[in-house]
């Protein structure tokens, strides 16, 4: 796994499918989606790369319920104790409930899609030993306030993190860059492509320097233009 330093207190971690995020608070870290099923143990050792403790990381925050986003949550909370925290809408995939509804692809997105999968771990990913709910509007303790925006379409209970004081913007997959060329672009495999589209709206309202995408190169300076760039054509 890759660890790549965006801005001194913000690294983040490429998998081989997905990404996730540590953002530093001092001694106390937040990581931002938990990548598929193994990389538990994968992220506690970026962690201690990085000259922490595992325990260190006080939250996982995610951004949605997909296999690339929360395969590793259970994994990381039980070797950290770390809280996990997930949308209300998308909490009873997280703890592994009920299955999560499939999303649905436009013709184009099918063979990318199945490449993809070809990439994921075999098996179920540990459910975490408890889940917290989020709604849009939530405020949490780091990076001086994270604001909690519920972005749907890409799943129900999607969410974005925005941290005004340092204009870092967390998307999930409402937007991603194409691993081509980088264009950022709104994301794929979704469950509702116009509420997407609105959410990808949403968040191109905000003043963000910094844009993390839950696929792609993250967009590191004049974020907030690249955002309103996509928003104006969808």
């Amino acid at each position: 796994m890759d660890v790549i330093e965006l801005r001194p207190r913000l690294h983040l971690l490429r998998f081989p499918v997905g990404q996730a995020y540590l953002w530093s608070d001092g001694e106390e870290l937040t990581l931002i989606d938990a990548g598929t099923i193994g990389s538990g143990r994968v992220i506690a050792e970026a962690v201690t790369r990085l000259g922490c403790a595992p325990e260190d990381v006080r939250r996982i925050v995610l951004t949605h319920f997909h296999e690339d986003h929360v395969g590793g949550a259970g994994e990381f909370a039980a070797l950290s104790g770390a809280e996990v925290l997930a949308h209300d809408l998308d909490a009873p995939f997280v703890r592994g409930e009920l299955p999560g509804p499939a999303p649905r692809f436009e013709e184009w997105e099918l063979p990318i899609h199945a490449a993809a999968a070809e990439h994921l771990p075999a098996g179920t990913p540990v459910p975490p030993p408890a889940v917290t709910g989020l709604s849009d509007g939530d405020v949490l303790d780091f990076g001086g306030g994270a604001r909690v925006l519920h972005v749907p379409g890409h799943t129900d209970g999607s969410i974005a993190l925005f941290l005004p004081d340092e204009g870092v913007l967390f998307t999930g997959d409402t937007v991603a860059a194409s691993p081509l060329d980088g264009a950022v672009m709104p994301g794929v495999f979704n469950l509702d492509r116009p509420r997407l589209l609105a959410s990808v709206r949403r968040l191109a309202e905000l003043d963000a320097e910094v844009a993390c995408f839950g696929h792609g190169d993250a967009v590191v300076g004049g974020a907030a233009a690249a955002l309103r760039g996509v928003a104006a054509t969808v």
